[in-house]
């Protein structure tokens, strides 16, 4: 009998649990402003690597870390790094096309730059700066800023 109430009490405790647990998503908001092309790259590799353990992540450039998301990028943004051969831009878009993250621009950015949005790679839009402020300071996130 102190046997099946001890198994109903840690089910009936498991149970409570679960929803909590459903609720405790882990989110990432990666920040991007500098011109560094190995720190872009850090920030693309660490982003990745929460998201492949299960947090949900976003990426918002700012600055000189928005010419990543540009279509004529500058090649410190394409150009391959060591030891992986890959390049700050190229890991990004990769990060977008496997896992669906959201990769935005700061608002400033593109009046500041001289162009429109037909400038940006496919995917890539300007920052509801609103919607980013609510983003940064949502429950369980974490905010990386490099």
């Amino acid at each position: 009998m102190k046997k099946i109430l001890t198994v109903c009490a840690l089910a009936a405790a498991t149970a409570l649990a679960a929803p909590a647990q459903a609720d405790d998503g882990k989110k990432l908001v990666t920040v991007v402003t500098s011109p560094d092309a190995q720190t872009q790259l850090m920030s693309m590799v660490l982003t990745m690597q929460t998201i492949q353990q299960g947090a949900k992540a976003q990426i918002l450039l700012c600055g000189p870390a928005g010419d990543l998301a540009l279509k004529e990028a500058p090649e410190s943004a394409t150009a391959p790094q060591k030891p992986k051969d890959m390049s700050p831009q190229g890991l990004m878009k990769m990060i977008m096309e496997k896992t669906g993250t959201k990769v935005e621009v700061c608002a400033i950015y593109l009046p500041n730059k001289g162009v429109d949005g037909t400038a940006l790679l496919d995917g890539i839009t300007a920052a509801n700066p609103a919607e980013m402020g609510a983003a940064l300071i949502a429950d369980n996130t974490t905010v990386l800023s490099f």
